[in-house]
């Protein structure tokens, strides 16, 4: 019964949150637009680009691998700080425009708990947007190369040696999928805190939910002279441990991108450290944090006298 009165939760927050495909997919279309202008306004510089397919065809079969790799991260990055946004706004709106529309009301005729509504929008913002991501960074990648194809092809060269051979498309998809895991869980902390301020609020979530996390660190600074509560929040968001943050220094890029001698291609999933982010501390903490947070919620949200 519980699953079911999800899906259909989870559906009604498609509905009335069309933000969270929509957004996504502009983003990969203007990706795609922005890759095919800049290959447009190249192809006028001749000389250029044939030296360019010539150099490229006399390169390493690592570095290639590296270099479209690098592409296909540039992209999930994108879409990665696109799906944030999203999941904090989602959250901050969550509960808190649906008592400003009195649809609250309606909801609440319903045979469905307080509890599972609450739960139905945490899963969406830790799960639902992200593999919606998901879809649309794969989606974006696979026209991104084949548009790459036919520009290379009208320029005179081997798309299938230059573009499709050395495209890491497994690699960069299992660290995309692993990523949209363990990120949202990683902040699930902040994503618990937004949700409360939706359900706590009575108006203004984002000012209610940013003054205390950028307040309590300036505080705590000036008063006490440590940092406790501002690595909390920030160096949380920034410094996951699922990323070898290490690994990536080693990565030399002065003009050209540099890998060690005798290296294989740079891969994505190499620099994801997914033993220690599952035995982190950090991330239990934060999860219990985010429990408690959610339950505070669906306290407020039971309680909360509507009549204003």
């Amino acid at each position: 019964m519980m699953i079911g009165h999800q899906r259909v939760l989870i559906r009604r927050e498609l509905w009335e949150h069309p933000a969270i495909y929509i957004t996504p997919l502009v983003i990969g279309l203007i990706v795609l637009l922005v890759t095919l202008t800049g290959q447009v306004s190249f192809s006028a510089y001749g000389e250029a680009v044939n030296i360019a397919i010539v150099g490229a065809q006399s390169v390493d079969e690592q570095h290639r691998a590296t270099a479209v790799g690098g592409v296909l991260a540039v992209v999930a990055t994108i879409f990665s700080i696109g799906a944030w946004i999203v999941m904090i706004f989602y959250s901050l709106d969550a509960l808190y425009t649906e008592r400003k529309d009195k649809s609250i009301l309606f909801w609440r005729s319903l045979p469905i708990t307080d509890a599972e509504t609450v739960v139905s929008k945490l899963i969406t913002a830790l799960f639902v947007i992200p593999f919606v991501t998901v879809a649309a960074v794969m989606l974006t990648q696979v026209l991104l190369l084949a548009i790459t194809s036919v520009w290379v092809m009208f320029q005179g060269g081997d798309a299938s040696h230059l573009v499709w051979a050395p495209a890491p498309l497994a690699d960069a998809w299992f660290a995309v999928i692993v990523l949209a895991l363990a990120l949202p869980l990683w902040l699930s902390p902040l994503i618990g805190w937004f949700l409360f301020a939706s359900a706590f609020t009575k108006r203004s979530p984002l000012l209610l939910a940013l003054l205390p996390i950028i307040v309590l660190p300036l505080l705590e600074k000036l008063l006490i002279g440590s940092r406790y509560i501002g690595d909390a929040i920030w160096v949380r968001s920034f410094r996951p441990p699922i990323i070898n943050f290490e690994q990536l220094k080693h990565i030399e890029i002065n003009g050209q991108l540099s890998l060690p001698e005798g290296s294989q291609a740079l891969s994505l999933s190499d620099q994801l450290d997914i033993s220690s982010f599952l035995v982190s501390p950090s991330l239990w903490a934060g999860l219990v944090v985010c429990g408690l947070l959610v339950t505070a919620a669906i306290y407020v949200r039971r309680y909360r006298d509507e009549s204003y």
